[in-house]
């Protein structure tokens, strides 16, 4: 991932308005981030815990996301939708974006299943067990690496369709 300025972050959020993109607070690490080792930035608004942000690029423009978590937690250990780790403890809940444009603005949302944390990037970063003589665990990180690129891509690329 590119490296994102705070008013970088700001400009490509797609889905908020003006007040809420003022109200972002970015992450407090933005300067020291490992940018060679995320796949999105993601990070939760530490004055509202039950609001979050992902910002990943579509093409060379950065698209912004303010996500709101549901109050209701998943009954059973649920997966993560972008990056599907089931082996790591981390927590998934459930996330829900506004879409942009008219959509958004009459009330249209996409809902999805996230870490928690949004600790994908780190995730798909572990190296799988190997699942047979012969597998190929660094070809397949690489590749879990791209799935999560492109399923992140994919719901940054719906939601901010009207943009």
């Amino acid at each position: 991932m590119r490296p994102l300025t705070e008013k970088d972050i700001r400009s490509s959020v797609v889905n908020a308005s003006l007040r809420e993109r003022n109200a972002i607070v970015p992450p407090l690490d933005l300067v020291e981030l490992d940018w060679d080792k995320l796949d999105y930035l993601g990070w939760r608004d530490p004055k509202a815990p039950a609001v979050g942000y992902v910002v990943t690029h579509l093409g060379d423009e950065p698209v912004g996301i303010l996500l709101r978590q549901s109050g209701d937690r998943p009954g059973a250990r649920a997966q993560c939708s972008w990056c599907e780790d089931v082996t790591l403890p981390n927590d998934v809940v459930l996330f829900s974006a506004r879409r942009s444009g008219r959509a958004g603005r009459n009330g249209d949302t996409v809902a999805t299943l996230v870490c928690a944390n949004f600790e994908c990037s780190r995730n798909v970063r572990v190296l799988p067990p190997s699942a047979y003589l012969g597998f190929d665990r660094e070809a397949a990180r690489e590749h879990r690496i791209e799935v999560l690129r492109s399923r992140v891509a994919s719901f940054a690329g719906d939601i901010a369709r009207d943009a």
